[in-house]
């Protein structure tokens, strides 16, 4: 009986996962890059039945390892292509993530502890929205948060057998963080161990029996694939990978440039409210626990911002690994809250939930009553054209923003009356409300505003044997929305890109985005000049055109909004 009693906590905490992150997941399409990108891989995967390597328009991909697209594809295995597939991973993952917080704080102090620890987060706007996309990030944050979490199990225990259990789990949970986004999990773990041990100047954590216990526990797992890899196609992935890890550090690769200050901005705004309510823990001495945990947290905090904040290639979702530890801090705030010393976070937390639900409410509001005064405030010439679409707002979509808003006071209100686990749960119903209706109500109508004409061209033709290609900007939506197939050795293009790449070899020693970049100049310049052997169809910007209008071979088929579509006939 009293085991079954353990077990309840669990499986509330998973249902209530998988109410909030599954229903309408699959209400509208997936996102340009990230989402359709990763999708159209794993898609590619189940098509081709090379799972080994990644692919995008069956060309290698050498940015990711494949952990995070084999999910994917398993997923699309099952329920079939489409974006609820895309999506479910994720899902699953954020149920994980619920029952592993409540789990580790329960172990940690209690279970009222974890309670809170996991329902501060589950309450915290991206750390919620994360678990509905189609992103490696949240898949790859957990295998980071549980070697670090093993780590630490590992250096503070000590009984031999467990601290020999820990190390092989935190190298276990390294090497699958690996293998889903490369490198980059092993140094976030490697930079924190450094940082902790320079702050606590401790002469020793661990054997050398230890330590290689943790290492071929990592290559274990990462070299099922990088190994493989390796053996079947040479060393070139890893080269190449290695490569553009380096470029992202060095410079703004595909025009991701942001102040430095960025993702301080992302973390503090975007992770509302743990993120202002974790604030006065930063400026407090850290619990002196056994495991020393706050300041384990702390460290890998301010690592990961840091380290993303060097970056130059600045991502909103790179600082996301900030999530785990941040959230932590503020369930240790609301496990010691005192109202009386927190009115000016009572106010913070106030007039920012309010800011948010006034933005919520802005968006849905102009868009259906006051559209031209929309357009008069956007200088873009395609997004004021796309806001010319008609998106079928029902007029009441406005009033999802008051669900949100309401809930932070009632949160507020709760937390200063000393219910903490009551205001948590009110918070997760408003914020959990507020998402699922933004799902099937306002991101839709959204999505048809940043992508809608080029999504549903890309689906009126899947049936068509023909070329297609985006002219003036990037974007892997043609490769997924229509369905493509490999080339076969006998299509034109298949020849063409054998040419085009040693073309670009003979300037180039890597096939880096500057090879790429020439590569496919090459390639766009035969589909629009060259002898074709099946129709090719181009998509453009209304603020692009110009690169085709001029061309005589190509006919201007129709606009829609701010989008422009043409056709070159055989």
């Amino acid at each position: 009986m009293e085991r079954s009693a353990k077990i309840i906590p669990y499986i509330i905490l998973a249902l209530i996962g998988l109410i909030l992150f599954v229903p309408f997941i699959g209400d509208f399409h997936l996102f340009d890059w990230d989402e359709i990108n990763f999708a159209e891989s794993s898609r590619e995967m189940l098509v081709s039945g090379n799972f080994f390597q990644v692919q995008i328009n069956y060309e290698p991909f050498q940015e990711k390892p494949p952990l995070f697209f084999w999910l994917q594809a398993l997923s699309m295995k099952i329920f079939g292509v489409s974006e609820f597939s895309a999506r479910l991973p994720n899902s699953i993952f954020g149920v994980f993530s619920l029952l592993i917080l409540f789990r580790i704080g329960s172990k940690l102090k209690n279970s009222r502890f974890g309670w809170i620890w996991a329902l501060i987060y589950l309450g915290s706007l991206l750390p919620h929205l994360y678990y509905k996309s189609g992103i490696i990030d949240p898949v790859f944050n957990l295998f980071i948060f549980l070697g670090v979490y093993f780590f630490i199990r590992w250096v503070s225990d000590q009984k031999i057998q467990q601290r020999n259990l820990c190390s092989m789990l935190s190298g276990l949970f390294i090497g699958f963080a690996i293998i889903t986004k490369g490198p980059v999990g092993f140094l976030l773990l490697f930079l924190t161990v450094i940082v902790y041990w320079l702050l606590k100047r401790q002469k020793r954590f661990f054997s050398i029996k230890e330590v290689m216990i943790f290492g071929v526990s990592v290559l274990f797992v990462s070299c099922f694939w990088f190994g493989h890899e390796t053996i079947k196609n040479g060393p070139w992935f890893l080269i190449e990978f290695v490569k553009y890890q380096i470029e992202l550090f060095s410079e703004p690769v595909a025009g991701h440039q942001q102040p430095f200050y960025y993702h301080f901005v992302v973390v503090l705004f975007g992770c509302m409210p743990m993120s202002f309510i974790a604030l006065p823990r930063f400026f407090k001495q850290s619990e002196t626990d056994a495991l020393s945990f706050e300041r384990w947290m702390k460290v890998l905090f301010w690592v990961v911002l840091i380290l993303f904040t060097i970056v130059s290639t600045k991502i909103v979702h790179y600082s996301s690994m900030t999530y785990l530890p941040l959230s932590y801090l503020a369930a240790l705030q609301l496990n010691n809250w005192n109202s009386s010393t927190s009115k000016w976070l009572n106010v913070l937390l106030i007039v920012v939930g309010s800011l948010i639900s006034v933005v919520l409410f802005l968006i849905p509001f102009l868009a259906h009553f006051h559209l031209n005064y929309l357009q008069g405030l956007i200088a873009d010439k395609f997004f004021s054209a796309q806001l010319v679409l008609d998106a079928n707002w029902f007029g009441f979509e406005w009033m999802i923003a008051l669900v949100y808003g309401i809930s932070v006071l009632f949160f507020v209100y709760l937390l200063n009356k000393r219910n903490i686990i009551l205001s948590l749960v009110v918070l997760v119903i408003g914020l959990g409300s507020t998402i699922l209706l933004l799902g099937k109500y306002v991101l839709p109508k959204v999505e048809i505003y940043s992508q809608g004409p080029a999504i549903d061209f890309y689906e009126s033709i899947q049936n068509e044997n023909v070329y297609i290609t985006t002219v003036g900007y990037k974007s892997y939506a043609q490769y997924y929305y229509t369905k493509i197939n490999a080339l076969a050795e006998s299509d034109a293009l298949y020849d063409q890109k054998i040419k085009a790449k040693e073309i670009v070899l003979q300037k180039h020693s890597a096939f880096n985005h500057l090879a790429a970049k020439q590569y496919n100049s090459i390639l766009l310049e035969w589909l629009k000049n060259g002898a074709i052997d099946k129709p090719v169809y181009f998509v453009s910007r209304i603020d692009r055109n110009h690169l085709l209008d001029s061309n005589k071979n190509i006919s201007f088929l129709y606009q829609k909004g701010g989008f422009v579509f043409y056709k070159r006939n055989l």
